[in-house]
Order: C-alpha cells, then structure tokens, then sequence
C-alpha cells in the first residue's frame, strides 16, 4: 500500500491526466468527472470491466494491465488508488519524469473546488448512505454532484456533474484522507475500529473522526445507537450535531420497524412524524435512512418531504444485489467484509429468504484483517447463515501472511458440519450448488473480486433461468 502525502498540491491547470486502477467503480467515477470538464484521460487495471469499456466509449485511453508504457507523454497528472503496490510501472515512470502524482482524494479535492460539500464517512453503510442522498435531492429536484463507492442502481453511475451547488461524496476514512476535504455537512454513519494499520490505535482512529467532524462547516449528523459514534459525538465541539438512530434521544428517531420484506419505519424529529417503506431490506437500512434524512434537513428540507425524496432509494451495485435465480435457489452478491457488515447483509437476507436457507459464500478480504477478525467473522457467518462456503483471501495490496488463508475463518467455526473451506473457485462453485435447494438464497460477501464467481455458482445451480 502506498501512503498518500496529502500535502502535495494539485497542479493549477491540467489537461491530461492519467488513472492507476481505473476500473474501480471509486476511480471511473474520478475519471468519468476529469472528462466531463474536457481532460483527456488514459488509465489501466489488471483487468478488463464494465467501467472501463464505459470510459473507452467516451473517449478515455484505457490499457488492461500495469505497463510503464502505459503512460502518455503529455500527462500533468496521475491518480493512483490506494490498492496499488509501490513497486507500479506506472506510478515508479510518473515519479522519475516528475509528473504530479496524487492520491485520488486529492483529485476528488480538486474536483470540489468551492462547493457546498456533503461527506459521508463511517466503517459501514457510506456507499448506501450516499446513495440515499444524491437519489433523495434529485427526487426532491436538485441536481448535485456526486461520487459514491459505488454505482447507484436507479442511475446506473457511480458519479455525475450536476448543475448545483451541492456536491456529495463517500468520504474515506482508511487512510485518513477525509481529513482533506473542506466538509460543509458531515455524516457519520459509525466509528467501528478498522485500518488500524494506518491509524497505529484505537484513539488515534477515534481522534480522526473528532477532527473530521468538528471541522464541517455548517453540522455534523452521526449516528446515536453506535457505541464508537457516541464516543466521538462526547468529544464534539461543534455548534451543531444532529444525532440519529433506534435510541430514545436520537434528535432523528427511528420506530416501528417492519422487516417481513422491504423495510417500513417511522420517523420523529421534533413535532414531526413520518412514516416510511424503503425498497431495500434490513433494519439498518431503516437507520441508515434516518441519517440520510438528518442530511437533509440539514439542508433545509423538512422531515415528510425528506422521507418521501429518500424513499426513491432502489439500492447500489453490490449491496444485496440479485443476480439470478436457477434451480429455485436465488443467488445474491454484498459488499460486506467486515463483522459488521456482514451481520447487517445476512441479517438482512433472512427478513426476506422466508423458509429458505442462507448459504453465504464468503471471501476474506486482506490478511491483515483476517488474521485480527477470523473468529469475529466465524462467529457471525455461523450465527446468520445455514452454511457457509469459505473461499480463499483476496490479499488486494498486501503481501501473503504465512498460515493466514480462508481455512483460519472455517476452522474457528464451532459446528465444523456448517462450514466448508474451498480453495479452488470452481470447486466452490459446485460445492456451493450441491448444497442449496429450492428456496435458498445463496450470497457472495467480501469486497474483492468474490462477485466474480457468480457465473460458476448459476451455471453449477442448473442451466434453466427462472
């Protein structure tokens, strides 16, 4: 992983930048934006996506693969994610011609310029969370811009230019880059302890959030159920903070949650009272509506309309996504690799699954991360799935750690009857099917490339589409 140096200033005046992994739905959005402000614009990614082929239709220079010839002469600027490694063709090439080379927040930094900036920050829920408000202020008929972590279903785009002033952005806190940016509202939809291999502690993790939020410009809105959350919020000095949540002295209180299908809640602030039904399932995405509302109003909306406008919220790519159904058996794909999450996406799923099973198929995310949670993640796959296939770990920029693979997650398991470990995707693929039935929903959780298994399991379940 290479640090940012946050530091380094933007170029005044760039007309060709240059993207190192810009098949991420986070860096298309990047590079979608440079060219709506007519930059050129050239990229690659170790693979071929969607999001890349989308870049190369609207004139964008792509390459699959990391090659030091990938680089144009006449770049002023290269952006790299994070994910890459220090020892990049491209990045080390940019370095020795001394080409600016900035983090992408520096680049989403710039692209803000003076804009009336609204950040979603939190270990989980930040793509929902901003997915919520952009589809809420374009229903309430604003037109802001946005780059989320993820592409928004109902838009089909992780990011666009709108017209207004107001401009919305998953803020992350991983690398302490949400530190960067000139916030005017701040949402903090948790503080759950995560990348601590950057922040060093637990205090100083804490501490980031504390700066992050007093800085905001205009309010903070953070969650009041979050242990971690009310930790920062007493360490608050701001002049406004809007609280949200299930808990009796949230300033935005959720009620009367409905979870047999798609989630119905109602909300209070003050006076006020509205009731609401959301097309995605699980009770946290009720709280999570709740914190996009608090945006809202602190936007000036009130809380009916506000509902109603967050109420237009279809879901995002990667988040409880179907993807097809074979053989009766329904096969969903999640984004979630942390504890947290995936007790939120399983949780979820079994509002919805009725008499059938849940088989999740889980693939670690990060050896630093799975040698610090193995028994957290057993522990909730084996709590909130019937089974669960456990696949090898998708090391993104880390280097193998010896004896951390997928089998330290199935081992720690409790009833070893419940839980298989496969190495082999195909292998998996086939497994994952003899053990469904009719009814059954089987989920891919993790944040790496899991989703690319789906083909095999659907092509395993049977070759009759229902």
């Amino acid at each position: 992983m290479i640090r940012p140096d946050l530091t380094l200033p933007m170029p005044s005046d760039i007309t060709a930048a240059h993207f190192i992994g810009i098949g991420g739905s986070g860096m298309s959005g990047l590079a979608g934006m440079f060219l709506d402000r007519g930059i050129r614009v050239s990229g690659s990614d170790r693979s071929d996506s969607a999001a890349m082929q989308a870049l190369a239709a609207r004139g964008a220079v792509v390459s699959v693969g990391h090659a030091a010839a990938n680089l144009p002469d006449d770049v002023d600027a290269v952006v790299f994610t994070g994910a890459i490694w220090p020892e990049n063709p491209e990045y080390l090439r940019a370095k020795d011609r001394g080409v600016a080379v900035l983090h992408r927040s520096q680049a989403l930094h710039w692209l803000v310029g003076g804009r009336r900036l609204v950040s979603v920050a939190g270990a989980h829920g930040k793509t929902t969370s901003t997915g919520m408000i952009v589809t809420a202020l374009r229903a309430a008929g604003a037109d802001p811009t946005f780059v989320n972590g993820g592409v928004i279903a109902s838009l089909g785009v992780s990011s666009a230019t709108g017209s207004d002033d107001v401009f919305v952005i998953e803020a992350d806190e991983s690398d302490g880059s949400f530190l960067l940016y000139d916030t005017a509202v701040a949402l903090i939809t948790n503080v759950d302890p995560d990348h601590l291999d950057h922040w060093g502690s637990r205090e100083a993790f804490y501490d980031g959030f504390v700066r992050f939020a007093d800085a905001a410009r205009e309010a903070v809105v953070i969650s009041a159920d979050d242990a971690g959350a009310r930790e920062v919020r007493a360490s608050l000095s701001h002049s406004r903070v809007l609280t949200f949540g299930e808990s009796e002295g949230a300033d935005v209180r959720v009620t009367d949650i409905v979870t047999d299908g798609p989630v119905s809640f109602t909300l209070h602030h003050g006076d006020a009272t509205a009731s609401g039904r959301l097309a995605v399932p699980g009770s946290h995405n009720a709280v999570n509506a709740a914190g996009a509302v608090a945006v809202l109003l602190t936007l000036g909306y009130d809380l009916e309309p506000a509902l109603r406008a967050v109420e237009e919220f279809g879901g995002t790519v990667r988040r409880f996504e179907l993807h097809g159904i074979r053989s009766g058996v329904s096969v969903y794909d999640d984004y979630a690799h942390h504890p947290t999450e995936v007790a939120a996406a399983l949780s979820a799923a079994r509002t919805v699954v009725g008499e059938g099973r849940i088989i999740a198929l889980h693939q670690p995310h990060t050896y630093s991360r799975t040698q610090a949670m193995y028994r957290e993640f057993a522990d909730v796959l084996e709590s909130h799935a019937d089974h669960t296939v456990v696949l090898d770990v998708y090391g993104a920029r880390e280097d193998p750690v010896p004896g951390v693979t997928g089998e330290l997650v199935s081992g720690a398991f409790t009833d070893a009857d419940r839980v298989h470990f496969v190495a082999d995707w195909q292998q998996a693929a086939d497994y994952t099917a003899s053990v469904a039935q009719p009814g059954d929903y089987v989920i891919t959780l993790g944040c790496g490339d899991v989703y690319r298994i789906i083909p095999q399991v659907l092509s395993a379940l049977g070759s009759e589409q229902d």
